[in-house]
């Protein structure tokens, strides 16, 4: 592992620390997964393949059979679709509306900065999981539908964290000259200010990740989230809640892929590369 951080630091010129590389082979993983899963499942996700319910794990059914028989390795490598699919989707409209408007909010200041602040400050005050069941228990669990209010849950949030490093950088010196020259909102907000708070943002966008990864698997395992037959991590054990007491690999196995992921993640945005956390670096 030393050889190989070693050897990345002299290719990219990226101080790499091993634990963040550990951290981001296993989301590298988990993506891959997630994209290519029909060519990988052994099993059609809906069939029934055993005839005995929550089988061990064999050589013929690697992670067991779940509460009606089906292949639960096919189950969970098709859910890896639902969890990082919605998750990355919720969380880039997020991170991209909450984002811009902090960023617009710094610049422009004022009545405008003062509204919206108010606004997303009621709407980040509602408890996230209680929104989360009420917008979808009344309009529906349609992976739209999903993906929308995990943004709008956490699209608040972002936007107080953008805000508030845009709102530091916008008194810097080179954002005074950049006024001075008569450039516009625009230019200042794309050439002078993303460029110095991206670091962060990554970081933000990683750790918004698993906050929705763990909000969309809560709401699966309370039935509200993706829909069967299809399952995200959170239904899959959900589903097989009842296999619990004789220590099932379908509902253990999918327990284990929901924090390999989230603690993945975390273990990549704590250990990101010193040119990406600090710029001036």
């Amino acid at each position: 592992m030393k050889a190989l951080v070693a050897a990345a630091r002299r290719r990219t010129g990226f101080h790499i620390n091993a634990v963040g590389t550990i951290g981001a082979i296993v989301v590298l993983f988990w993506i891959v997964i997630a994209i290519c899963a029909p060519l990988l499942v052994p099993y059609p996700v809906g069939k029934i393949v055993d005839f005995d319910f929550f089988g061990p794990m064999s050589q013929k059914f690697w992670l067991g059979t779940d509460y009606l028989g089906r292949d639960i390795l096919s189950r969970i490598l098709m859910g890896a679709r639902y969890t990082v699919g919605i998750a990355f989707a919720a969380v880039s409209l997020a991170c991209f509306v909450g984002v811009a408007l902090g960023m617009i909010a710094a610049v422009v200041g004022g009545f405008f900065d003062t509204a919206l602040s108010r606004f997303l400050d009621a709407l980040n005050a509602i408890p996230s999981l209680m929104f989360g069941l009420v917008v979808v228990a009344g309009v529906g669990s349609s992976i739209p539908v999903l993906i929308m209010t995990l943004a709008l849950i956490y699209a608040p949030g972002s936007y107080r964290f953008a805000r508030s490093l845009a709102a530091n950088t916008n008194t810097m010196d080179f954002v005074t000259v950049a006024r001075a020259r008569g450039e516009g909102t625009v230019y200042i907000i794309r050439e002078e200010i993303l460029p110095n708070i991206i670091g962060p943002v990554l970081a933000d966008f990683g750790l918004r990740f698993v906050f929705i990864v763990l909000l969309l698997s809560g709401l699966s395992f309370l039935g509200l989230g993706v829909q069967p037959p299809n399952a995200d991590w959170g239904g899959l054990a959900r589903e097989n809640l009842a296999g619990l007491p004789y220590g099932a690999p379908a509902v253990i196995f999918p327990s284990i892929a929901i924090a390999s992921l989230t603690i993945s993640v975390n273990m990549l945005i704590d250990n990101l590369p010193t040119r990406i956390r600090d710029r001036s670096a």
